[in-house]
């Protein structure tokens, strides 16, 4: 059994609902996010999607579209963001998964980058740019090295091929919940709840909703849909880039406890 589902069953036992915030390594550096890496995982973070700078992230709206600039310009790199992990082991024990583009992957080289990876101890991969007819040989490579390969799942993707998704995506279903680019959003559409359903019927796989999470309410609001977790991306990388060097990890902290509160909110 992989280390996501390992948590996510150990989450389930207890009657939790996942918490999954996504930062991209470096932005503003990366000293500062091993300290906020740290900071989520005590404020109650149950795993961490960390996104390694891409110069065109295609899914990515505004404003993590600056955090991978910011990143950027800071020097991060594939192999330093690997570096990083690799100093945080043993201090890091939730579970990471990396959120990289396809064409880093394919310079670096696809085995060396997961031999490496799951070597410093990350759980799991995004690639959001790979196309579902390709997974297969990229999943197996990647299970070879005990590293789950997620897949997407759109709004509007037809019932047939959220099914093929399904059955190929491992350790969870990331169930995008809005048409576009990642980004807060002021409320969540109403259809979410009927994916969600759909998911439920089709698989057994946990389902992780993101892009526009950024408030208790959608967090409520997801968990009382069915799903089992919530990934919440543009929110964090806000208040990272809204801060001061000095006040990052305090506030990045305080953020994730709040989230942390409605996630383990008692609901009728």
């Amino acid at each position: 059994m992989s280390l996501i589902n390992q948590k996510f069953n150990e989450l389930r036992q207890k009657g939790k609902f996942a918490l999954m915030p996504f930062l991209m390594a470096g932005d503003p550096t990366l000293d500062i996010t091993y300290k906020v890496l740290l900071e989520l995982q005590e404020k109650g973070a149950d795993f961490i999607e960390l996104g390694i700078p891409y110069s065109d992230p295609l899914a990515d709206g505004p404003i993590i579209q600056l955090s991978a600039s910011r990143a950027l310009k800071s020097g991060t790199s594939l192999a330093k963001v690997l570096d990083l992990l690799k100093t945080l082991k043993g201090k890091l024990n939730i579970p990471v998964i990396l959120f990289t583009y396809f064409n880093p992957l394919l310079s670096f080289g696809f085995k060396r980058f997961c031999e490496i990876a799951s070597d410093v101890g990350a759980a799991g991969i995004i690639i959001p740019d790979l196309p579902l007819e390709e997974t297969t040989q990229f999943s197996q490579i990647a299970n070879d090295f005990n590293l789950d390969l997620v897949l997407l799942i759109a709004p509007t993707t037809p019932l047939g091929r959220m099914k093929v998704i399904s059955s190929r995506t491992k350790g969870f279903s990331y169930l995008v919940s809005v048409t576009g680019v990642t980004g807060e959003r002021n409320k969540l559409e109403n259809r979410v709840e009927n994916l969600i359903g759909q998911l439920k019927e089709i698989s057994s796989n946990p389902i992780a909703v993101g892009f526009g999470i950024s408030s208790p309410e959608h967090i409520i609001k997801v968990r009382q849909w069915g799903a089992d977790g919530v990934i919440i991306g543009s929110a964090f990388v806000k208040r990272i880039s809204d801060s001061n060097d000095s006040q990052i990890v305090n506030e990045v902290g305080k953020f994730c406890s709040e989230m942390r509160s409605a996630a383990d909110e008692i609901i009728d």
